[in-house]
């Protein structure tokens, strides 16, 4: 990467894989799979954008370069299968995308929902203040 590409490059993709390791072994946290998710989507545009202004002439074109840039391009072929990979990891964690526009309410349905924190069944115990029923 020395050869071919400028630190930015390196910067970015070295800062999404240690928020993807970071994502990996915190694994209750949404926020984290998400960060990672989105760091993937927009190193896949910088990708583009890095291998396609700093690509070099035919006759600048040695062995290291060669390789340095096949292998920025396999990175950049691999990246959507990753983004995929770490969609299905958020969706296993309880992640939900939904897209909200203020028109339409898209969300879950909250029908089933039962607060606990009121007790609408009967007490386990009997009250002390009533007083107990004869049997006839």
């Amino acid at each position: 990467m020395n050869h071919m590409f400028p630190a930015s490059y390196a910067w970015g993709n070295f800062s999404v894989l240690a928020v993807g390791i970071w994502a990996i072994v915190q694994r209750d946290s949404l926020d984290a799979i998400m960060m990672f998710l989105t760091g993937l989507l927009l190193t896949v545009l910088t990708d583009i954008i890095h291998v396609s202004v700093f690509y070099p002439p035919n006759n600048y074109l040695t062995d290291t370069r060669r390789f340095s840039i096949g292998m920025a391009i396999f990175s950049l072929l691999l990246k959507p299968v990753s983004c995929y990979l770490v969609y299905q990891m958020y969706r296993e964690r309880g992640g939900e995308y939904t897209f909200n526009i203020g028109v339409t309410r898209a969300g879950q349905d909250r029908s089933a929902y039962e607060p606990i924190d009121q007790q609408d069944a009967a007490p386990q115990w009997p009250d002390p203040n009533k007083t107990a029923q004869q049997p006839y």
